[in-house]
């Protein structure tokens, strides 16, 4: 067959329901075939992989209205726990997949983090608290299994997504205006599906990366542990919910996993067989000084792993795309490997939309690359750094180290804040270099409590699914209907910031539509405690542009200023992105 032609074969038709998973009738392009500019693709985006990061970016681009066919290689969904916990930002952008209101019943606050020596004296102390900066607990923790029913459920409400399971892709052919994915079921029948994206959420082996044959830069670091999940029979208080005993007979991690569960890890000693470690004896004979017995816990599980440290050194083919473990490993010292993950799909979600609505290039993908690559590089490193502390089992190294950081504690110490974003989609002022960052864009919006003009009930966060301009009541944006225009065709919202105590000469957006006030272009909301206005104080800003990943985009001191951040916002979505130094497309 020539290249481009398409077979279609018949199917039952069915007529779908909110919420069908499977079953929907679909054409079926021959495996030899890429997609050509004349097809037309059963779906918009194809993910590959359902787990956690896999499940949030198919809701939150069916969110936007974009059809999602999710392949996963499992005939049922997996019920062992990987990830124990996610932090306060995770939580909020978890929150915008539409299950905020359920993640307090399926998860526990943390309370802090400890580093212990062998003889209890304490060498590093972060405390948690239940109110944090993006409006959620510092820690979050949660049994993952729960936390993929959740996102499943969220997902079976949606109808433009089609979830298919017992489908391992073998094959993926790029072409002109999509993709072509081919899988198999375990018997080896094998069926093909079109799309113009594949993303690739499908984990440390991933499928994708392979076919697309990027390079991975690995920094070679990696310890093999014991790790014990265990559910408790009975509830018990752990204070502080998660500890780390750098002692050098044996490393061991101790972490909260939700609701009645907690997990337990033991690093393999030098000279110590992984064989004799895996097993089930072993392990209840190293969870016996804990307290942690058959009688007081049931064993989930109990298996020895590897921790990486590495990444996938481009995360954009044509029209392939990685996210989560597909494109990076950490060691778990941070606790934030399914966090990059769900970063990495808020951040592409909505770089997505815009690229299949039309409004932006294919281009400013590859700052999605650019950006994520940089962050997670940074919290790879930071991990290894402190694993490179803990994953010590020589009693003079050991006692050399908590020497040194205990001359140099500072006492109880608190979460760092969420990482900003150093280059990629930022606004610079003229004048700025084009690698320099000049705050505050790139940090992440701290969470406000925003409440209506008219009554004080609360407003809905208007980040997550656009762009929003926040500018400080008192200031007269250079806003003209041209500019006003852009921001309603890129989905943003223009919100005037009151002070506390204001309860009148402003308008909620309450008329029904998408957020404005159906007028003048302007919701208007009551700053309750002055967090945002406080954020523009800091800087010297009237105005905040703030991208839908809750980054902002830059901001602006004046009329001429607010003109200029939106005029910038337009050139860079609808002009192509040159392509970073050392890179071509």
């Amino acid at each position: 067959m020539s290249p481009g032609r398409t077979l279609t074969r018949s199917h039952p038709t069915r007529a779908r329901e909110p919420g069908r998973t499977e079953g929907v009738s679909m054409s079926v392009v021959s495996p030899d075939d890429a997609m050509t500019s004349t097809s037309s693709p059963e779906a918009d985006v194809l993910v590959v992989g359902y787990g956690p990061i896999g499940s949030a970016l198919a809701v939150l681009l069916a969110r936007r209205g974009w059809r999602v066919t999710v392949l996963e290689r499992r005939r049922r969904p997996y019920t062992l726990p990987r990830a124990t916990s996610f932090d306060g930002e995770t939580a909020r952008l978890l929150a915008g997949t539409g299950v905020g209101g359920e993640l307090g019943r399926i998860t526990e606050p943390g309370t802090g983090y400890q580093w212990r020596t062998a003889d209890g004296k304490t060498l590093l102390d972060i405390e948690f608290t239940t109110e944090g900066p993006y409006g959620w607990p510092d820690a979050n923790t949660m049994h993952q299994p729960a936390l993929e029913e959740l996102l499943a459920a969220r997902a079976g409400e949606l109808r433009d997504i089609t979830v298919v399971r017992d489908r391992r892709v073998v094959d993926i052919a790029d072409g002109p205006a999509g993709v072509t994915v081919t899988a198999e079921d375990d018997e080896g029948a094998t069926r093909t599906f079109s799309a113009r994206w594949v993303v690739g959420c499908d984990g440390a082996n991933s499928f994708v990366r392979d076919r697309m044959g990027v390079s991975v830069t690995d920094l070679g670091f990696s310890y093999e542990w014991l790790l014990c999940d265990v559910e408790l029979r009975e509830p018990r208080a752990f204070v502080p919910t998660n500890v780390q005993l750098c002692d050098p007979v044996r490393p061991t991690t101790l972490v909260g996993s939700g609701p009645g569960h907690r997990r337990w890890e033991f690093m393999r000693l030098p000279g110590e067989r992984a064989a004799d470690l895996n097993r089930e004896e072993t392990a209840w004979r190293l969870l016996a000084p804990f307290g942690v017995t058959p009688d007081t816990a049931r064993l989930l599980r109990s298996t020895t792993y590897i921790f990486q440290a590495r990444w996938a050194d481009e995360w954009r083919l044509g029209h392939m795309l990685l996210a989560g473990d597909a494109a990076h490993l950490m060691p778990p010292f941070a606790g934030q490997g399914m966090c990059s993950g769900v970063r990495d799909v808020a951040n592409l979600a909505w770089r997505l939309d815009l690229v299949l609505r039309g409004t932006a290039p294919e281009s400013l993908l590859d700052t999605y690359t650019e950006e994520r690559k940089a962050q997670v590089r940074e919290s790879i490193l930071a991990s290894v750094q402190l694993g490179r502390l803990i994953c010590v089992t020589d009693p003079a190294a050991a006692a050399e180290r908590d020497a040194t950081v205990l001359a140099n504690r500072r006492g109880t110490g608190r979460p760092e804040p969420a990482r900003p974003i150093t280059c990629g989609l930022l606004h610079r002022p003229e004048g700025a270099a084009a690698d320099t960052r000049v705050p505050p864009a790139g940090e992440v919006l701290p969470h406000a409590r925003l409440l209506r003009p008219s009554g004080g009930e609360p407003l809905e966060d208007p980040v997550g699914r656009g762009f929003v301009l926040f500018t400080a009541s008192e200031a007269e944006p250079d806003l003209t209907p041209e500019r006003l225009s852009f921001l309603r065709e890129v989905g943003a919202r223009v919100v005037r910031l009151w002070p506390d105590g204001t309860s009148h000469g402003a308008t909620d957006g309450t008329d029904g539509t998408d957020g404005t006030d159906g007028t003048d272009g302007l919701v208007d909301a009551v700053d309750a405690d002055g967090v945002l206005r406080g954020f523009l104080g800091r800087y010297g800003a009237t105005a905040l542009l703030v991208r839908p990943d809750y980054h902002v985009f830059g901001a602006a001191a004046d009329p001429a200023g607010v003109a200029a951040l939106v005029d910038d916002l337009r050139t860079r979505l609808t002009a192509p992105v040159p392509a970073p130094a050392g890179r071509a497309d």
